[in-house]
């Protein structure tokens, strides 16, 4: 045992005298948003993009496709962090990918009249000049276009795509696809030269109807190609003759989500998926990685490396999408079809590390691999990006990733699309914030909508979640002394035993012993009223409290969010004003549980901004205060006011019901807008949130809206001591 101790000792005493090994991670720095480039006096109302994305030489201009516009995009990166617009370049048509040569950007752009009768061209853009300055029939509709290393050549796939209400979007439907290969000289396009390689009949799936989706090219000028419905891989030589060809195959995926019915679960298996590959790219010269989009008839949900004539060397089966659920950007309603459906992939070195990143359509993330060993990836980070990121592009050589994202939600009061930057740096990642990874069997989660600290544990929280798990409402234990903060366990609130559907819980507390209040908010004209429940210890309501008739009467569906206890009552937070309510006051209403009496105050929002509303997320008793999260429900640059505000417990003196209720003073305690921007994302919407752990520290959490129409993002963090 001594010589044991003196061993240890010794080895304790060499890793204090050597250098601790730098942890570098990929964090996101700066994020721009696509109509930031519109000019001065256009609609910026109109719907914007960024598909597909691609980088100067010098690593300093990013180019990339805004199809809605018709338009290039260019943005200055000299100083990633502070990206500055270049402004937009009409394309005559819908661009779909662009690259660039020397100071030539290469455009191919959709013209197509119909799916029936497709049609497209290649503009030529002199970048000093930012003009269009030629342009190539390219016979049909353009997909990806990729560029020789060398810049010799460009490789353009033609993939006359399908039309999806067509037959059910079934396949053969003509005219076929094909590849162009095109030279370049001089920073040029050779129009006269362009080669036309025909794909027909090569795969087993609609071998009369190719459609050809993702192509890449190799230091020796060799082009691999997807050919993504007919779930085939082509490999045309540097002469333009096809070298290998072969079926992209299927895969077995265990432990996945297959069903759309508002809960997650991850226990399904489905065999001979088809791969059906969208984003390719050569890892060296004999080998590929392939993104499993899965489009047609798949739903394979991750990725594969392949040699260069059919071998697959690894594959990532069902392991990428259960990270990304243990992340909570799992997108529940794709379920059925394609799950987190992987888009695009990239390939490069960082400080000697070869590495691929994936990125992840629904899940709206992008996964890092390290690949120094083709036959086993580790998986080192899953970052958070916009909505839907289409495009990547790595520059290596400056430390950059770089991601368009091509979805734009302002119409519905959302989001624009944005390009968002990444530096790899020494140091911890910034995200997840909070993963239930290592759990097992694995918690899915997400729209997290209240929090509750746990009396008698230091460390412990709890959450609960929204209406988007309606079949599947559970309560989650969180471990906060974690790093990233942990999801523990689950429970599932039940009724009767059985899970208790169609509760839209936002609220929680704990009731000091071992079980929980409950707030749901809903709409008694929808038969999902309004209501407070007790559970106990494993989930199961053992109580259930309906509003009095006097409280509905100006009910809206904007109801109770959150809910907290001052010596013995209940407090709930209304979130918007009722019918009864004057302009810009909410009610705070108490429950007596001994008598089962009612009654209310009034908390005074600030005014709301414009075309915005303002309201409550949370009410949460801690020391001699009652803690409110008051916010706006705008995103991005629209966002106003997001904020911690507080009233002193001696005002919160319930008025029965019917009388004119007091009007409670608030106080400003924390500007939550800084906080929200921490993580150089646009600002999410809903801090949805709050509680107090044993220290005193307070802790918040946004609801990501599982994923639908959002970033998925989920923001938790503590903002310490804030008495």
């Amino acid at each position: 045992m001594t010589v044991k101790l003196a061993g240890l000792t010794s080895l304790l005493a060499l890793g204090a005298a050597l250098p601790a090994l730098a942890e570098t991670n990929f964090n996101r720095i700066a994020s721009f948003a696509t109509p930031l480039n519109m000019a001065p006096g256009e609609d910026a109302s109109r719907e914007t993009s960024a598909e597909i994305i691609s980088v100067s030489p010098d690593g300093k201009t990013l180019v990339y496709t805004d199809s809605p516009l018709g338009v290039i995009g260019l943005i200055d990166i000299t100083d990633p962090a502070k990206s500055k617009p270049l402004g937009n370049i009409d394309m005559g048509g819908e661009p779909t990918t662009a690259h660039i040569i020397g100071g030539t950007a290469f455009a191919a752009v959709n013209t197509s009249e119909s799916k029936a009768n497709p049609s497209g061209k290649l503009v030529t853009v002199d970048l000093a000049t930012r003009k269009a300055v030629a342009e190539c029939d390219l016979g049909g509709q353009p997909d990806s276009v990729a560029a020789a290393p060398d810049g010799s050549f460009l490789a353009i796939a033609i993939e006359n795509e399908r039309d999806e209400d067509l037959n059910e979007g079934a396949l053969p439907q003509m005219p076929a696809g094909y590849l162009v290969k095109l030279p370049v000289k001089d920073g040029a396009a050779d129009c006269a030269a362009l080669q036309k390689i025909e794909l027909t009949g090569l795969a087993a799936i609609a071998p009369e109807d190719p459609e050809p989706e993702f192509v890449d090219i190799n230091a020796k000028g060799e082009i691999a190609l997807t050919l993504q419905e007919n779930n085939h891989i082509v490999v045309v030589g540097s002469d333009g003759k096809i070298l290998h060809h072969f079926s992209a195959g299927s895969v077995d995926l265990d432990g996945i989500d297959s069903k759309k019915n508002g809960k997650l679960d991850f226990t399904s298996k489905r065999d001979g998926a088809l791969r059906e590959p969208d984003g390719v790219k050569w890892i060296d010269e004999d080998h590929v990685a392939i993104a499993n989009e899965g489009d047609y008839e798949g739903g394979s949900r991750g990725w594969t490396i392949l040699t260069r004539d059919v071998s697959v060397v690894w594959d990532s089966g069902a392991s990428l999408e259960r990270a990304i659920a243990a992340m909570g950007h799992y997108p529940e309603h794709r379920s059925k079809s394609k799950g987190v459906e992987i888009e695009s992939v990239e390939i490069a070195t960082f400080d000697g590390v070869p590495m691929a990143f994936l990125a992840s359509e629904r899940g709206s993330v992008i996964a890092v691999y390290d690949i120094s060993d083709l036959k086993n990836p580790v998986l080192k980070q899953i970052l958070p990006s916009g909505i839907s990121p289409e495009g990547l592009v790595a520059i290596p050589e400056r430390g950059l990733l770089v991601t368009a994202n091509e979805v734009d939600l302002r119409e519905d009061g959302g989001a624009s699309a944005h390009v968002m930057l990444y530096q790899l740096q020494d140091g911890p990642a910034s995200y997840p914030t909070l993963t239930s990874a290592g759990s097992d069997p694995l918690i899915g989660w997400g729209a997290l909508s209240g929090l509750t600290s746990d009396p008698a544990i230091p460390g412990i929280l709890y959450a609960v979640s929204d209406s988007v798990y309606s079949a599947a409402p559970t309560i989650y234990t969180i471990d906060v002394t974690a790093k990233p903060a942990r999801i523990t366990a689950a429970t599932l609130v039940t009724r009767g035993g059985d899970a208790a559907q169609k509760l839209d819980l936002e609220g929680i507390a704990a009731d000091g012993e071992g079980g929980f209040w409950l707030v749901s908010e809903g709409r008694s004209d929808k038969l999902v009223p309004h209501a407070l429940y007790h559970v106990d210890a494993e989930g199961e309501i053992d109580t259930e409290v309906a509003l009095p008739a006097e409280l509905l009467a100006g009910e809206t569906r904007y109801g109770f969010e959150g809910i907290t206890l001052i010596d013995g009552k209940l407090w709930m937070a209304v979130q918007r004003e009722w019918g009864d309510d004057p302009e810009g006051q909410v009610k705070l209403i108490s429950y007596d549980p001994a008598n089962e009496s009612w009654g209310a105050v009034r908390y005074p929002l600030d005014k709301a901004p414009e075309g915005g509303w303002m309201g409550l997320s949370e009410i949460v008793r801690h020391g001699d205060y009652v803690y409110f999260v008051e916010r706006d429900n705008q995103v991005a640059e629209k966002a106003a006011v997001k904020q911690i505000t507080r009233v002193p417990v001696s005002q919160m003196v319930p008025v029965e019901l019917g009388k004119d209720l007091p009007v409670v003073t608030k106080e400003k305690v924390r500007d939550l807008l800084p906080d929200l921007a921490a993580q150089n994302g646009y600002i999410v919407d809903k801090v949805e949130g709050m509680t107090f752990d044993a220290e005193g520290n307070a802790w918040l959490v946004t609801d990501n809206d599982g994923v639908d129409d959002s970033s998925g993002e989920t923001l938790f963090w503590t903002v310490g001591k804030i008495d």
